[in-house]
């Protein structure tokens, strides 16, 4: 039974996710690097630590972002944007029922 929804859509919506976090990773990883630095600042009260802490453990999870996309594109159904690209490259036709 076909799909309902665009698998083609989907993946085309995910490739541009995915540039746009890649676009984010250098500078998210500039940022972990100032974080870390900061605590080093001498005489830094450990409540601001763990608030750095804290920080670097946000940062990071563009990771779980980038799981996510991956974990969307494996959901789509074997065979769904190749069935949907042969079926742009003859037209569309309207179902009967």
């Amino acid at each position: 039974m076909p799909i309902k929804w665009s698998a083609l859509r989907v993946t085309e919506a995910m490739d541009m996710v995915e540039e746009f976090v890649n676009e984010a990773d250098q500078p998210l990883e500039q940022a972990k690097i100032v974080a870390r630095e900061a605590r080093n600042i001498a005489n830094l009260p450990s409540y601001m630590d763990d608030r750095l802490v804290g920080l670097i453990c946000d940062i990071e999870r563009i990771n779980r972002v980038k799981d996510t996309i991956r974990l969307v594109r494996k959901t789509i159904p074997n065979g769904a944007i190749e069935a949907e690209k042969a079926r742009a490259k003859y037209g569309s036709q309207q179902n009967l029922m």
